[in-house]
């Protein structure tokens, strides 16, 4: 299994391609491909077929996955894109942390 530096729900920074410097959510996240989908980023219009009767087919625009390596988690303190470290807090659980800052990520 791989490890994938992001969950579902962060808030990430886009560091490369055509949404390079944009911040959207984690939609979904596949370790096993290492892929994210980040909401309202990297946009691909998608033919879709009409699967039953009375349903419209036609382009749909959706949110495609993009590697996990291209985006960079955003600090809710320093408010920037940092890597992640962890630490082991008081009551023995790992947190996340800030690499600049320090402060820690929920």
């Amino acid at each position: 299994m791989n490890k994938v530096h992001v969950k579902t729900g962060d808030t990430v920074v886009i560091l490369s391609g055509r949404d390079n410097g944009k911040t959207g959510k984690v939609l979904a996240v596949s370790p096993k491909e290492g892929k994210v989908i980040v909401e309202g980023r990297n946009i691909v219009t998608k033919h879709v077929k009409p699967r039953r009767q009375g349903e419209a087919g036609g382009i749909v625009k959706a949110e495609a996955a993009m590697y996990a390596s291209k985006v960079q988690l955003v600090c809710p303190k320093c408010d920037k894109g940092t890597r992640v470290g962890h630490k082991i807090d008081d009551e023995g659980n790992k947190v996340r942390i800030c690499k600049h800052c320090g402060a820690e990520i929920k």
